[in-house]
């Protein structure tokens, strides 16, 4: 359901209506749309959202599928607290925020995922595999890498894992910027977004 915030039934909820901190990371709203079609939501869908940051994620996919399920982890007790006030803020209610460090805290989730996003790259290839064994068949995971090395170690983890219909989307953006009298462009920081199926 639309929140008074943002009344929409469409994904894209600008970066500035987000509380944020300073070094914590916020996927931006044209990369959150890119991320948000790999998943390939369903209307009941549980997400596991691992390295949840700001909370963008969970916000947007929650007014997506009410009738759904997000579980946002984050290692951070101050950035948990900041993804729980980013979803009062637009009214969501379906989803849960667990403090705990991935990969050892994921046998505490109460529900299973069929859809899993990871938006940290550290861990990476002890992450992957460990969510995979929650996966049904036909689950999927997205994961972003913004570092060479990272993009390696997600295409080497679905290799291993044997992983189908593997995608990987690369963001090439710009935005419009206001800079004293001129309008000019500004490009937003590139990013991997890798996609990948369990199929037994």
């Amino acid at each position: 359901m639309p929140s008074q915030l943002w009344p929409y039934i469409t994904a894209g909820i600008p970066d500035e209506l987000f509380e944020s901190l300073p070094g914590i990371p916020l996927s931006q709203r044209e990369i959150r749309l890119l991320l948000i079609a790999q998943l390939r939501l369903l209307p009941n869908s549980v997400l596991w959202d691992i390295g949840a940051g700001t909370g963008t994620i969970p916000v947007e996919v929650g007014l997506l599928c009410p009738e759904g399920q997000i579980i946002a982890v984050e290692r951070d007790e101050e950035v948990a607290n900041l993804i729980r006030r980013n979803c009062d803020r637009f009214e969501v209610k379906n989803v849960e925020v667990i403090e705990g460090n991935a990969p050892e805290c994921l046998h505490n989730l109460k529900e299973k995922p069929d859809r899993v996003c990871i938006e940290s790259g550290r861990f990476i290839q002890e992450i992957l595999p460990a969510v995979w064994n929650y996966l049904p068949s036909s689950g999927r995971v997205v994961a972003t890498a913004a570092s060479l090395e990272t993009l390696y170690a997600i295409s080497q983890s679905f290799s291993q894992l044997q992983a189908r219909n593997v995608e990987v989307v690369q963001s090439a953006i710009n935005r419009l910027e206001t800079r004293g009298y001129s309008q000019t462009f500004a490009a937003v920081d590139p990013i991997f977004i890798l996609s990948g199926e369990k199929l037994d």
